[in-house]
């Protein structure tokens, strides 16, 4: 039985005041279009200032993994910044490199002990990553995930109605 400790909400994830948001970010995590746009101008300067210190250290983010770092003017406590596939009609890995994408993310958080987390829609906008395969990848991730911590929340936050409709969807099939 998937755990409650979900709630999927349609809405703006730079609003959401969790221990962590995450981002869908780029390779280089400079910011750009989108979630990740819109994450790095709510959030401010301290952001982009941790991004260019993580890059530094170690050449930027790779698709399926995640960083972290302070979440500046956002009501969140950090941002994970994770790298989603760009589809590729399925045949370079991508569903498994969404998977990750969360997977990871989750991780993350609960290395750094932090026990909410809200997600957007990862790889569903510029990337064309299909939002119907995306939703139940996220939402059986997720589940799976939470069934080994169940004390960490989870908000999947759709910015359009679609996203909030498969996710809904894939969510209410999995209960």
């Amino acid at each position: 039985m998937p755990s409650v400790n979900i709630e999927i909400i349609r809405g703006d994830i730079t609003k959401i005041a969790v221990d962590a948001i995450v981002n869908a970010a780029n390779s280089s995590l400079m910011g750009g279009g989108g979630v990740d746009g819109a994450i790095h101008r709510a959030g401010g300067p301290q952001i982009l200032e941790d991004c260019r210190a993580i890059v530094a250290r170690q050449g930027g983010c790779k698709t399926g993994e995640a960083v972290i770092t302070r979440a500046g003017n956002l009501p969140a406590k950090h941002v994970i910044h994770t790298v989603g596939p760009v589809w590729n009609s399925g045949t370079r890995n991508e569903p498994a490199l969404l998977a990750n994408c969360y997977r990871n993310s989750l991780l993350l958080a609960a290395s750094n002990n932090l026990v909410s987390v809200s997600f957007p829609n990862i790889s569903t906008g510029i990337y064309h990553f299909p939002k119907d395969l995306a939703a139940g990848i996220a939402v059986k991730t997720v589940v799976d995930f939470l069934a080994s911590h169940p004390a960490m929340e989870v908000k999947l936050v759709c910015f359009d109605e679609e996203n909030y409709r498969l996710t809904n969807d894939y969510y209410s099939q999995s209960v």
